[in-house]
């Protein structure tokens, strides 16, 4: 079975970082290029970051750029989201993609662009 694992969230003050994990399972990890997408309560998805399938090209949505890296380890199938600097305006659950084609990457948070999605992990940032 196809599956995608988030971790990592939770409730930090303005201003302060944490790390999202998504672990995946029951596909070649290191043949997709993965991404990240948001929802905050009460609007649409947002694309936040994609990664490519080696690692080597990461891409950024407006909203988090400067404050967030992208990062994956094929050996441990999983990819993470650091964000630094966090606003109250990131609150939303976070999650992680996967694109239905080898090799492709996506840059949307387009439902149907993924044929994977993980059960989401929530970030709150509130003092």
């Amino acid at each position: 079975e196809v599956q995608l694992v988030e971790s990592g969230g939770g409730l930090v003050q303005p201003g302060e970082s944490l790390r999202l994990s998504c672990t995946a399972s029951g596909f070649t990890f290191s043949n997709y290029g993965m991404s990240w997408v948001r929802q905050a309560p009460g609007k649409g998805p947002e694309w936040v970051s994609s990664i490519n399938s080696r690692g080597a090209k990461a891409w950024y949505g407006d909203a988090m750029e400067g404050r967030i890296t992208i990062s994956r380890d094929n050996a441990k199938n999983t990819m993470y989201l650091q964000m630094n600097s966090l606003k109250p305006e990131d609150t939303a659950v976070y999650y992680c993609a996967k694109p239905r084609l080898v090799g492709e990457v996506a840059f949307t948070a387009t439902r149907e662009s993924y044929d994977t999605w993980g059960q989401g992990t929530q970030v709150t940032v509130s003092s």
